[in-house]
């Protein structure tokens, strides 16, 4: 018996119970859907987050202090006072793997103009600062060096700042707005950049000198951090080692020697690409947990269809009989059920597949989520769908063509 004779018979099969061919098929279509719909949130994650780190420079280099021990307990690292004006200017001045270079010290409060009112945070910066983090000044002036000697109140403001500042679209430049109890006059307004995928606003900033925020905001000699850039990605590991030798020769550190081991750095080192691959490697691993929970579910069909093809079986141990009696070989009864047990898994893949493309957009278009769908992810799913098609459906198949035609015909 040839193949489309066969396909034919089954075709017929699967059309006499269309609801039982559609339920038995739901199993694969959900699995489907399920995984497709998975595997784009869990790239569109990742290629989000990859994109906001590329945002923020992926050479960036950042410098925190590290934790100590005092009194026998464990210091938090953002009450060390490890980092110093001195650090920053030695690591100006003697690293050749850095191109800009900034200190950071940040405060939070109210900034007021007339009756508006906004909550904010002001980051004290150096000029490089924008080159570092990638911002751009869209209307007015840049602070300058002149600026940060004076400690002059002058500042920069995001968008979202200057909005609930001056809401009724007035220009910023050169007004004068209060942070608490001290006039700031803003020189500039930066370009804007919108939120980024975790939902924070790159927007509500305040750029200050960062003497003018250490001297009449904090009154403190020490920073919050240093940001940097290494002059290219591929010098990164080698700008962080320079730094680390300037920074422990600056805070006396000892080396280690035959009879003592090194003094631990008081001092953390980060970097942009260390970030992103921790990050990529954590979406990664969460990818392949959802790809794998959606999975299940294939599974899950595949035992569905393998149910319905042993109930199929049973009903037509008669016309199997019949079929054998005049002539049909173990070989086709074989073939035509596992056609038949194939092509509810193919359909149900089709179908899937659409349903999971459709639920993607959904997501994206309701819940705002950024979503990724990959080619592989539906080759895989389909080809998943049709080997769990044939593996299920193949052992009932088998039972099927090793009846005996006159115990076949003669059952009830």
């Amino acid at each position: 018996m040839n193949f489309s004779n066969l396909f034919k018979i089954a075709l017929r099969a699967v059309m006499a119970n269309k609801m039982r061919s559609f339920l038995t098929a739901l199993g694969i279509i959900i699995g489907v859907a399920s995984v497709i719909t998975m595997l784009a949130i869990g790239q569109g994650s990742k290629r989000s987050i990859q994109a906001n780190i590329a945002e923020m420079g992926s050479n960036m280099i950042m410098i925190h202090p590290g934790a100590d021990m005092r009194g026998g307990v464990r210091q938090d690292p953002s009450a060390m006072q490890t980092l110093k004006l001195a650090d920053y200017e030695a690591l100006r001045n003697e690293c050749t793997y850095i191109k800009a270079i900034s200190p950071n010290v940040t405060s939070s409060g109210q900034w007021v103009n007339g009756n508006n009112n906004t909550q904010s945070t002001i980051y004290g910066v150096s000029p490089d600062y924008l080159e570092i983090r990638q911002l751009t000044v869209e209307d007015g002036v840049m602070f300058g060096d002149a600026d940060i000697k004076s400690s002059a109140k002058v500042c920069v403001v995001g968008v979202t700042v200057a909005n609930y500042l001056f809401p009724n679209g007035e220009d910023p430049v050169g007004k004068v707005v209060r942070f608490g109890s001290i006039p700031f006059r803003i020189v500039g307004v930066l370009k804007k950049k919108g939120y980024n995928s975790m939902g924070m606003d790159q927007d509500d900033l305040v750029l200050a000198p960062y003497t003018t925020v250490m001297k009449r905001i904090l009154a403190q000699t020490w920073l919050g951090n240093i940001n940097c850039s290494a002059i290219t990605e591929d010098v990164t590991e080698k700008a962080t080692e320079e730094i680390t030798a300037i920074l422990r020769r600056n805070h006396k550190l000892k080396d280690a020697t035959d009879t003592t081991p090194a003094d631990d750095d008081d001092f953390n080192i980060r970097s942009q690409e260390e970030l992103s691959s921790m990050m990529s490697s954590t979406t990664d691993m969460l990818t392949i947990l959802l790809g794998a929970v959606a999975g299940i579910s294939l599974i899950v069909g595949g035992i569905g269809i393998m149910n319905i093809m042993y109930v199929s079986v049973t009903e037509r141990t008669r016309e199997i009989g019949l079929r054998m009696s005049v002539g049909a070989r173990g070989i086709d009864i074989l073939n035509q059920f596992l056609i038949e047990a194939i092509m509810l898994s193919v359909t149900g893949g089709i179908i899937g597949v659409l349903l999971g493309i459709g639920a993607s957009f959904a997501v994206n278009s309701i819940a705002h989520w950024p979503i990724f769908i990959q080619p592989w992810s539906i080759v895989m799913s389909f080809a998943v769908c049709t080997l769990t098609g044939v593996f299920f459906g193949w052992y009932p198949a088998k039972k099927a063509a090793l009846l005996d035609p006159i115990e076949a015909i003669r059952y009830e």
